[in-house]
């Protein structure tokens, strides 16, 4: 909100010109040749009602704000999905279903997610016969820089393409990476937003492949 003319006492009679940025809000107070008490007044109701206009501005931000916080998923069952993985074979997660499944949010530009990465693929091949999936989303716009990574890293788990779709169904993905853990039944039992302790990651997915 930006005040023009405000700070500067008029001279010479002028009009104090205060404009705030909305298309119906303005005022204009003549200064020159009102009796002090009817200039005070009115500079007084001016302020009473640029005070409520600026709490109703704030009240209104208010809920936007909140809808910002991305849901947790925690004790939900996991939004289905089916999407083609790099090579353009389908990838739901029902079929996985029986499965302890950890779904990987992530990007080719976000640097926690490349230091994840490499310690999912040796947690697939470890744990696989116990029942471990690992499928990740790339949230990328442009799936080539996707493969080019996904190759340089080895990935031996499923990538597909995400989308604000996508995105939205798991509770609004705002920054990366994220991560679930999803029970054999499908609920989700852990979620890790932003960097995460890599080594508590693993405890936590060894005691849902022991049916703990």
């Amino acid at each position: 909100m930006r005040k023009r003319g405000a700070g500067t006492e008029p001279r010479n009679g002028a009009e104090l010109l205060v404009t705030v940025s909305h298309p119906w809000w303005g005022f204009i107070a003549p200064r020159m040749g009102r009796p002090a008490g009817v200039a005070h007044r009115a500079r007084t109701h001016r302020l009473f009602t640029l005070a409520a206009f600026l709490i109703a501005i704030c009240a209104l931000a208010g809920p936007a704000q909140e809808s910002a916080v991305p849901e947790s998923l925690l004790h939900k069952r996991a939004p289905e999905f089916a999407l083609a993985d790099l090579q353009g074979s389908r990838v739901a997660l029902k079929d996985y279903r029986g499965k302890v499944v950890l779904l990987n949010f992530w990007a080719t530009w976000c640097s926690p997610c490349q230091l994840e990465m490499p310690r999912f693929v040796v947690w697939q091949k470890e744990y696989a016969a116990q029942g471990l999936q690992i499928v990740g989303i790339s949230m990328d716009d442009d799936p080539a820089p996707v493969r080019s990574l996904s190759a340089r890293i080895k990935l031996n788990y499923p990538v597909v393409m995400g989308d604000e779709k996508i995105g939205e169904l798991y509770g609004g993905i705002l920054g990366l990476p994220v991560t679930y853990l999803i029970g054999r039944d499908g609920e989700v039992l852990a979620e890790y937003r932003g960097e995460t302790d890599l080594n508590a990651m693993e405890e936590r997915l060894k005691a849902l492949l022991g049916g703990k």
